[in-house]
């Protein structure tokens, strides 16, 4: 009776450890979106050096700074909020959660890297390279008659007294009886010329002017001017 053995190559394929099937390949699922871009300090400051004139600091602001800003953006509604020197876009972010999709957010940046960026960072939101002096011209090209709620992030003590005129002339003149202009002023600086020029000015274009508690979280400390009812 012939037996049957295995051969040389039978017995490396029995003894040749088995592959196990490849697990798939699943795409990660995320329970919230990744978070925007935060504000670069590093490009900040290296715009700050390249024109300080325009950027007017050294760093971006703080998130507290943000939160009392941008606190007048409505809940509800489709309100229309416009940013001013929105820089790295430190009140941006701020003003996209507390929009949660509704309405319409421009942001008017005269600095050409922080246009770039913001437009990156945050696509759902208008980047108009442009000067705030021409918010009228930014509102009209959109079809927009004017803006519930205006948010500064200038640097009012770079600008001269005509600059700064002729600011809060085009805010005044987008905001209706119902809007909101809300800016802030560094306190160790609040008693310079330029600050008190600004303070001065708001008083004079609105009806309502609150200076609100300081937010020592921020670098360097600063308070907020929360404006209503804009005076024609």
């Amino acid at each position: 009776m012939h037996e049957e053995r295995d051969t040389p190559a039978d017995l490396t394929s029995a003894l040749r450890p088995r592959r196990r099937p490849s697990p798939p390949v699943t795409r990660p699922t995320y329970l919230h979106p990744p978070a925007p871009e935060r504000p670069d300090p590093v490009s900040f400051l290296r715009e700050f050096v390249r024109s300080p004139l325009t950027v007017g600091a050294v760093a971006p602001s703080s998130r507290s700074l943000a939160q009392v800003v941008t606190s007048p953006v409505p809940s509800h509604g489709h309100p229309v909020v416009v940013e001013l020197g929105p820089g790295t876009g430190a009140f941006t972010t701020t003003i996209q959660r507390r929009l949660a999709g509704r309405g319409r957010h421009l942001a008017v940046e005269l600095n050409g890297h922080f246009a770039r960026r913001l437009a990156l960072a945050h696509p759902d939101v208008d980047v108009v390279r442009a000067d705030a002096r021409d918010l009228g011209s930014v509102l009209a090209h959109r079809g927009l008659g004017a803006a519930d709620v205006i948010v500064s992030g200038l640097p009012w003590a770079a600008f001269s007294p005509h600059s700064q005129r002729d600011v809060l002339a085009a805010v005044t003149t987008a905001l209706p009886a119902h809007g909101v202009f809300t800016t802030f002023a560094y306190v160790h600086a609040r008693w310079t010329g330029p600050a008190r020029r600004l303070t001065r000015s708001l008083r004079s274009r609105f009806d309502e002017v609150v200076v609100g508690r300081t937010v020592w979280d921020n670098l360097p400390p600063a308070l907020v001017y929360h404006c209503r009812r804009p005076i024609r």
